[in-house]
């Protein structure tokens, strides 16, 4: 008895391996010189996630990174308002979306401050890159949102580049340290969207 439910065991999975299959099959025979011809199908299906990436300093393509680079501009005492003085090195930028247009914006949370009252507006920072442009800063607030538009075809965007910082330096100012480690307003917050 037991012998006879294991066997019909064994061939009601039998029967049932063959459903669980979902290619096609087909036999063609033949007498004639021509070799028959058979043919069976598949469908083919590949799903694609939206996928939105933003590398500002220290990063690897499509992976979280934690790590926050920082920006210092010191300036020499005989140069004190004397014009613009750039940031030492540049920072690494990579943008990768793949659904269109992408808006990228740069958020404060006011003018750096030395901490004892004094600042220095963000609008006297300025970024520059060759194929990202770096928006214009604001204190207190988000820039406006600059436009990156796709580079490969109509929605794919994989653009990389270097910005650099320079800081006005358009007026004399009180002494001190003006921002510092997310400290007196000095982080910046950047964020890309897309559609």
């Amino acid at each position: 008895m037991k012998a006879s439910n294991l066997t019909k065991l064994a061939l009601a999975v039998a029967m049932a391996l063959p459903l669980l299959a979902s290619a096609e099959s087909n036999v063609v025979t033949g007498a004639n010189t021509l070799a028959p011809g058979a043919r069976a199908r598949l469908d083919f299906q590949v799903v694609i996630p939206k996928v939105l990436f933003l590398q500002v300093g220290t990063g690897t393509l499509l992976a979280d990174n934690t790590t926050i680079d920082g920006v210092t501009i010191t300036v020499p005492a005989a140069s004190v308002g004397a014009g613009s003085v750039a940031a030492p090195g540049s920072f690494n930028v990579r943008v990768v979306g793949n659904n269109g247009n992408i808006a990228l914006t740069a958020a404060t949370t006011g003018a750096l401050s030395n901490g004892i009252g004094d600042t220095i507006s963000f609008t006297q920072i300025t970024g520059t890159g060759a194929t990202i442009t770096h928006p214009t800063f604001v204190d207190g607030g988000t820039s406006a949102p600059v436009t990156i538009t796709p580079n490969i075809g109509t929605k794919v965007t994989n653009l990389t580049d270097t910005w650099t910082f320079a800081y006005a330096n358009a007026a004399v100012v009180p002494p001190g340290t003006y921002g510092g480690v997310n400290a007196n307003n000095s982080r910046v917050t950047y964020t890309v969207t897309m559609p």
